[in-house]
């Protein structure tokens, strides 16, 4: 059995991964720490696990009871922590920020994007988590990559409001977000860095814009990328490009139908699908932002990491209507 431990267990991508691990078969929680939630009821917080899980949130923990640290705090507090946690500790640990996914920040962190880096995460004892709209955009970009066939590249893209995490803010509570939609940090959103470097790994010398418009979505949870650009190659050129990246992947998927977000909402499955349009390729991606873009991605990566079957505990159902 593998000895979990997660560390900022109150928020979304906690709940989500607890939620995944009761269920992993390999798999048993130490223990939950949450400063905020310091001796409460775990399923207070998370009530869809009342009946599931029979733990307090902890405020101090021996990290060494545990094979796998889960860090799942906020952005900008996995550096300070991992800074500070015993020299003692000889896990393994998977960080669900943004505090190590760019090389210039690594500090011995691998990027946990299986699509691209399985080989150095499955070496790995350290995993940064790719983001969430990371995630989508690079699963519909990677086959062109790897083929040196990428050129500027256009996207638009919208998330649900899960995707800001679970503090109330302007643009998250259910009056403002509900019958609305909004574009937010148009060709400046923080993804776009680690998006870049993956596909600078794949197509060494890359230097194209990649223009991105990411949109609020008045939903809880999925995200649609819609990604196009100047190809020479047919549909069916691109179909087998794509197929044939993606032959040996257990969760992202080739679909011929446009996708849609409750096909993947509450499972880690990615759904792309591509189509020609004159000289430009188009191709859709969809994942669920809390699953493949953040926890599920996570055991995922765990799973590779100690050699077990990559969909062990990740073969989830879509609520689909």
């Amino acid at each position: 059995m593998i000895n979990v431990g997660i560390v900022g267990g109150a928020g979304y991508t906690a709940g989500e991964l607890i939620r995944i691990l009761i269920h992993h078969p390999q798999v048993k929680i130490s223990f939950i720490q949450s400063s905020s939630q310091a001796g409460l009821e775990v399923c207070s917080t998370h009530t869809d696990l009342v009946g599931n899980v029979d733990m307090l949130f902890a405020k101090d923990v021996d990290y060494n009871e545990a094979d796998v640290l889960f860090l799942c705090m906020g952005h900008g507090r996995s550096k300070s922590f991992v800074d500070a946690i015993p020299t003692s500790f000889e896990g393994n640990i998977i960080d669900l920020s943004n505090d190590f996914r760019l090389n210039e920040d690594a500090d011995g962190f691998v990027y946990g994007l299986p699509e691209c880096n399985k080989e150095a995460i499955a070496k790995a004892n350290k995993i940064a988590n790719p983001g969430c709209f990371a995630t989508a955009i690079q699963l519909a970009l990677l086959p062109l990559a790897n083929a040196a066939l990428l050129n500027e590249v256009h996207i638009h893209a919208i998330t649900g409001s899960t995707g800001a995490g679970q503090a109330p803010s302007a643009t998250t509570h259910f009056s403002w977000r509900n019958n609305n939609a909004s574009v937010y940090k148009s060709f400046s959103h923080q993804h776009l860095g680690e998006i870049g470097e993956t596909m600078q790994q794949l197509q060494p010398g890359f230097r194209h814009d990649i223009n991105f418009v990411p949109m609020r979505g008045n939903f809880p949870r999925g995200i649609l990328a819609s990604v196009y650009l100047d190809c020479d190659l047919s549909e069916e050129e691109a179909l087998k490009l794509y197929n044939e990246y993606y032959s040996d992947q257990p969760f992202t998927h080739m679909v011929k139908s446009s996708p849609d977000v409750k096909q993947v909402v509450n499972t880690n499955k990615a759904l792309v699908q591509v189509k020609k349009h004159n000289n430009k390729l188009h191709i859709i991606s969809v994942i669920d932002n809390l699953v493949k873009g953040a926890s599920g991605q996570a055991v995922q990566n765990m799973n590779i990491i100690y050699g077990l079957d990559e969909a062990m505990g990740l073969q989830l159902k879509s609520v689909a209507f």
